[in-house]
């Protein structure tokens, strides 16, 4: 808590980690998104819960709530101290191996440098999306993420370079849907375990297209290893929902829920809570 205080007054959101290094989970009244969300998530929602909840998004500066009872609760397990980039001005450059190293120091200019178990953090000014698997070895963690505190590393903090934001959207045009269904040129994706043309026999769509979407839906829910893989599913689960709106249906949404479920329960998120984030997304996607 006293390193959070410190980090706080410098005007950097902070937040506790528990055993894993991950953000505490929700409360009962903010599992699955029930609450809304918080104000500055993606989906603005009205939650104003004063525990540690919805990870990166419970980051603050404020005195008062770091040192709060509720709080107190989540220090006293902690393992770590985490802050969130973005909303101090920053966006790290995470680096996993030394290959990624060696790319960043062939690629990027010189900056702040944080040791990390396996890397570096190269902390640049200036506040962007964040994005895993920009390329191997590489994520963007900056606005709606969360960065381990390890210290203050070494070197001059510099100014956001070019070259990172052109990775995030070359990521980004790689990992958005196309506008009005899938690209019918891509290769035939897996089919969907337990969907059966002979049961969905209200369905509108190909088969190709229910499992291409699906396959994009888990490879963004896949992407989120370190946080933020309940939200994708969530959010996921809701927009393929939305594309079964003009059904007279049944669709067999039960099944792709599944495929959803299992994918975030992959990369740690608690089977229950996964559960309820895919429940809640389907059920709102009007």
């Amino acid at each position: 808590m006293r390193t959070a205080l410190e980090l706080a007054r410098a005007g950097v959101p902070v937040l506790p980690l528990r055993a894993g290094k991950v953000p505490f989970g929700n409360c009962p009244t903010c599992a699955g998104s029930a609450c809304g969300g918080r104000p500055n998530m993606l989906a603005a929602g009205p939650c104003r819960c004063p525990r540690v909840c919805h990870a990166w998004a419970a980051a603050t500066t404020d005195p008062t709530v770091i040192a709060s009872p509720t709080w107190a609760w989540a220090w006293a397990r902690a393992v770590a101290v985490a802050y969130h980039p973005g909303g101090a001005g920053y966006t790290v450059v995470d680096l996993d191996d030394t290959d990624a190293i060696g790319w960043a120091r062939a690629t990027l200019p010189p900056t702040r440098v944080v040791a990390t178990t396996r890397g570096e953090h190269w902390i640049y000014r200036g506040a962007t999306r964040s994005a895993n698997h920009v390329r191997p070895g590489v994520d963007i963690k900056s606005r709606m993420a969360y960065v381990r505190w390890l210290g203050r590393g070494t070197g001059h903090t510099t100014g956001l370079p070019s070259a990172v934001r052109a990775l995030l959207e070359r990521h980004k045009q790689e990992s958005t849907p196309p506008r009005g269904g899938v690209d019918s040129s891509s290769p035939a994706p897996r089919p969907v375990v337990g969907w059966d043309r002979a049961v969905v026999t209200g369905c509108r769509h190909t088969e190709r297209y229910v499992s291409t979407g699906l396959e994009r839906g888990l490879a963004i829910v896949h992407s989120h290893t370190k946080s933020g893989a309940g939200s994708s599913a969530y959010g996921v689960a809701r927009f393929l929902a939305k594309q079964h709106r003009e059904c007279p249906g049944p669709c067999g949404l039960d099944a792709l829920a599944e495929d959803i479920v299992s994918a975030a329960v992959a990369v740690g998120v608690p089977e229950s809570y996964a559960r309820r984030a895919v429940r809640n997304g389907l059920h709102t996607s009007a």
